[in-house]
């Protein structure tokens, strides 16, 4: 079942680059990631009040605290400087360039929690390198 759910969030992540690359015309990128964040407070915690789990922030121990809060930091750091990137480059290169993340986010998953490491898995790190590599360095036509 996770693999749908992954099919999803790669589609739902596609959209959002390209409904967002078509707003910020005219637009700054942080006043677009703003409006578009409180979208996203308003759905996230009505998911959260549906499902009934509001109360289970209080059970929430001190070390997930400090690792979710980082990682919401580093979410809101990255979409701006998506958007940053997408206010100034095609939508198409930045999103290739911006998905080197997974090769990134693979080599601190072996390093910190300790995945095993396939050959699969860096064959597939390595042709996503190559595939951003290739298209970096082509010519963008702006």
């Amino acid at each position: 079942m996770w693999i749908l759910w992954a099919v999803l969030a790669a589609i739902s992540a596609a959209l959002v680059i390209v409904l967002t690359k078509a707003g910020l015309k005219d637009v700054d990128p942080s006043l677009a990631f703003a409006i578009q964040a409180v979208l996203i407070l308003l759905i996230t915690w009505s998911v959260v009040v549906y499902q009934g789990n509001f109360s289970a922030w209080k059970g929430i121990e001190k070390n997930a605290w400090i690792f979710l809060l980082s990682a919401g930091v580093f979410t809101s750091l990255s979409t701006l400087f998506s958007y940053k990137a997408l206010s100034m480059g095609p939508a198409s290169y930045v999103a290739t360039i911006e998905r080197m993340s997974l090769v990134i986010a693979i080599v601190l998953s072996v390093i910190f929690l300790k995945e095993k490491l396939t050959w699969q898995i860096v064959v597939g790190g390595t042709v996503m390198v190559a595939g951003a590599v290739l298209i970096a360095v082509s010519d963008t036509g702006e």
